[in-house]
């Protein structure tokens, strides 16, 4: 399967593209990876109001970053680094149409405006790190422990549309989490299963089947909502026992419904 990735280029992001790109079950035509510029680390960075809090949490997670991925983002298909928003402009559209590519495969980029929508209707795929329609936005994995919902925390895979995280659901899953882990751990694993997901989604699409769609509202969270409150909230939940809490449920019946696809293996 020939793919183009569109995506950022924080590690998670590098680590990402060099997975599928080692895959030999899909053939990365190139990486089309926006810049950092809009990055919480940038914007938190740039924010002198940050509190102390706010600060370190990114500086956790950025070291959560190095540890998890640091030594697995060797790039071995073509990259073309363009400016966060530029995935819109049209010579970069162009770009990514002359490449003839089978699947559109999407991580952590813009929210895409242009006609890619239209030109590859049916081929463009996403990933959100969060599980629609119940979190859709910016923070989505982060937002579940702030409101002490560890069992929302997840991957939805979906055909990208004009939407924030709306498109037609494929296949989810929910975060592993262990005891003794912290928000970053389990974010990182997360994506890491993410990944090779994905990759198994990518090889078998023809396969994938079209399932019904979970019927409920959620709610968009913006990057603006996050501030030194919900980063307070954040650990002393994990202080306070929620990987314990979560641990001793005794089954998930209880749970919103997620997407599971018929067309993959293990579902």
């Amino acid at each position: 399967m020939r793919v183009v990735i569109l995506t950022g280029d924080e590690l998670r992001h590098r680590y990402f593209r060099a997975q599928l790109a080692s895959d030999p079950r899909i053939d990365v035509a190139a990486s089309i990876c926006e810049g950092n510029e809009k990055s919480l680390a940038a914007v938190t960075d740039a924010n002198p109001d940050a509190s102390l809090v706010e600060r370190r949490h990114v500086a956790a997670r950025s070291q959560g970053e190095v540890d998890f991925f640091g030594r697995q983002n060797q790039d071995s298909a073509p990259i073309v680094r363009v400016p966060k928003g530029a995935i819109n402009d049209v010579e970069i559209v162009e770009q990514i149409k002359a490449l003839n590519c089978d699947l559109l495969v999407c991580y952590g980029s813009s929210l895409i405006r242009s006609d890619l929508l239209t030109h590859f209707q049916g081929r463009f795929l996403n990933v959100h790190l969060g599980l629609s329609p119940y979190y859709r936005g910016s923070g989505c994995n982060v937002w579940p422990m702030v409101n002490q919902e560890l069992h929302m925390v997840g991957a939805t895979f979906m055909h990208i549309d004009e939407g924030i995280d709306t498109g037609q659901i494929i296949h989810q899953i929910r975060a592993e989490v262990f005891l003794g882990d912290g928000p970053h751990a389990i974010c990182n694993r997360l994506i890491g299963a993410m990944t090779e997901v994905y990759a198994d989604l990518i090889a078998r699409f023809e396969a994938l089947k079209t399932e019904d769609q979970p019927n409920a509202e959620g709610r968009l969270y913006r990057q603006a909502e996050w501030n030194e409150a919900a980063a307070l909230k954040l650990y002393q939940n994990f202080r306070n026992g929620m990987v314990e809490d979560h641990l001793d449920r005794p089954d998930d019946r209880h749970f919103s419904p997620i997407v599971m696809n018929r067309g993959l293996p293990s579902a």
